[in-house]
């Protein structure tokens, strides 16, 4: 037994399986009302499968949008599976929830972030988006009516919502 309760591992055991069942609800039921989410996950997780092109574009982090299309929505204990489309092209990813580093869901000003620490311990944060100053946020936006085509999936920098 041990001297001290790993708060930081708990947190982020925690934080990875709110996604996990948001995720799943999203996947039988479909996104309520203006929810939408930015996940960005790191590509060089030994686990995330994801295109040669993506990989090659986006060697470090990558930031999908789960918002107008997508499909195949699969969640499991480990990730989540789902297919996008980038520029007309459907493409499959496997996202597992360790390869997260946020998790945003801009409709309501809510988000999760993953930081590392010095000593590689990673540590879960909840993120408000007001007053933040490194947290993502989107771009205001008139609300879409029910009569307009979806739009295809996009991969956005969040360094363009920044403060």
């Amino acid at each position: 037994m041990t001297d001290t309760i790993d708060y930081g591992n708990l947190m982020h055991r925690a934080m990875r399986s709110l996604i996990k069942e948001v995720l799943g609800d999203i996947s039988k039921t479909g996104l309520p009302g203006q929810h939408h989410f930015f996940i960005t996950f790191d590509t060089m997780h030994p686990d995330v499968e994801i295109a040669d092109w993506l990989s090659d574009r986006y060697p470090g982090e990558m930031t999908i949008v789960i918002q107008h299309w997508f499909d195949n929505l699969v969640v499991d204990d480990n990730g989540f599976a789902i297919t996008l489309n980038f520029g007309d092209n459907p493409e499959p990813l496997y996202i597992p929830y360790d390869s997260i580093v946020t998790f945003v869901d801009p409709s309501v000003e809510f988000g999760l972030r993953f930081d590392s620490h010095e000593e590689d311990e990673e540590d879960a944060e909840i993120v408000s988006l007001e007053n933040t100053e490194d947290a993502p946020e989107a771009p205001m936006e008139e609300a879409e009516t029910p009569d307009e085509p979806a739009k295809d999936a996009e991969v956005v920098s969040l360094d363009s919502f920044r403060k």
